[in-house]
C-alpha cells in the first residue's frame, strides 16, 4: 500500500500539473485580472480560507507513523513542511491555469466541477479525462493516507481504553485491521448521508477544532516540545478565528446545514459520554509507563 500510495501521488501531481500547463497555454493573463474584485472583502477571503482549510489537511497524519519511520525526529518536520509547500504550489498553479482560461462566470456556475467542465470546453474530452483521472487519484490517495494515519491513532486510543479494545488489534505488527474496517464503514455512511458541501464544511470545522486543541496542548507543553510562545499563540488564534468564521458562514448562508452538522456532533458527544461511563481509562501511572 505504501508503494501504491507513492505512485498514486506522483501520477496525480504529473496529471494536475499537465492540465494546469495546458490550460495556461490556452489562456491569457488578462483573464486573471483583476485578481481581487472591487466587491471582495477581507472577511470574505478569510471565510473561504477557513472553509477550504480541509484542502491543506493531511500533513498531520504523518505523525501517526512515528514508530514506523526512519529517523522521525528529522523526517517528520521535513514531511510536514514539504507537503504544505507542495500543496500550496500546486493549488496556485492550478488556479492560475484555470482563471487564465475558464471564464469566471463558468467557474462560479459549475462550482465543484468547474475544472472538469472548463477543461472539456477548452481541451475537449481529453481534458475532461485528464481532470477526472487526476481527481480520482487525488481522492484515492487521500483516502488511503487518511486510513493509514487515523487508523493508527484510533488503535492507540483504543489501547488506552477510550474506544473498544477490539479496535487496537494489529496484524503484521503495525496494521490496525479492525480500526481500518470501522473507519471505512463510517466514512461510507457519512458520504451517503449528506451533500459534498456539507461534508466539506463538516470536515473543515472538525479539522480546525482538532487542530486548535492540538495547538492548545502544544502551548501547554511548550517547554517540553521546545515551542516558542509566539508561534504557539498565533496558531491558536488563527485556528480559533477560522472555526468562528466557518460557523458564521454556515449560520448566515445555510443555517439548515448547521443543524445537520450539530446533529453529527451531538451523536458523537453522546456516544463518547455513554462509552466513557461504561469503560474506565488506564490509570495515570500506566500512561507514564
Amino acid at each position: 500500500m505504501g508503494k501504491l500510495e507513492d505512485w498514486m501521488v506522483y501520477t496525480k501531481l504529473v496529471l494536475l500539473l499537465f492540465i494546469a500547463g495546458l490550460l495556461a497555454g490556452k489562456g491569457s493573463i488578462e483573464n486573471i485580472t483583476p485578481v481581487i474584485e472591487g466587491n471582495t472583502s477581507l472577511i470574505g477571503v478569510l471565510i473561504i480560507a477557513s472553509i477550504t482549510f480541509v484542502a491543506f489537511e493531511g500533513f498531520q497524519l504523518v505523525i501517526h507513523a512515528y514508530e514506523e519511520m526512519d529517523n522521525p525526529q528529522k523526517n517528520i518536520p521535513r514531511a510536514i513542511y514539504g507537503s504544505i509547500a507542495i500543496a500550496t504550489g500546486l493549488y496556485i498553479v492550478l488556479a492560475i491555469g484555470s482563471l487564465a482560461t475558464i471564464p469566471k462566470a463558468l467557474i462560479i456556475q459549475d462550482k465543484e466541477y468547474a475544472l472538469a467542465a472548463g477543461a472539456q470546453t477548452i481541451l475537449g474530452n481529453f481534458g475532461l479525462f485528464i481532470v477526472i483521472a487526476g481527481a480520482l487519484l487525488a481522492t484515492s490517495s487521500a483516502i488511503s493516507g487518511t486510513l493509514f494515519g487515523a487508523s493508527r491513532l484510533i488503535a492507540v486510543i483504543a489501547k488506552d481504553r477510550f474506544l473498544p479494545k477490539s479496535l487496537s488489534k494489529r496484524i503484521k505488527v503495525h496494521i490496525p485491521k479492525n480500526a481500518i474496517i470501522t473507519m471505512s464503514i463510517l466514512s461510507f455512511v457519512l458520504i451517503l448521508s449528506g451533500e459534498l458541501q456539507i461534508i466539506l464544511e463538516f470536515g473543515s470545522i472538525t479539522f480546525i477544532i482538532v487542530s486548535f486543541l492540538m495547538a492548545y496542548a502544544n502551548y501547554k507543553k511548550r517547554n517540553e516540545t521546545n515551542t516558542h510562545i509566539f508561534p504557539a499563540i498565533i496558531a491558536m488564534l488563527g485556528l480559533f478565528t477560522g472555526a468562528v468564521l466557518i460557523f458564521y458562514f454556515i449560520y448566515t448562508e445555510t443555517p439548515i446545514q448547521l443543524i445537520y452538522i450539530g446533529s453529527i456532533y451531538s451523536v458523537l458527544i453522546l456516544s463518547s459520554y455513554i462509552y466513557s461511563k461504561r469503560k474506565k481509562p488506564l490509570p495515570n501511572n500506566m500512561y507514564n509507563a
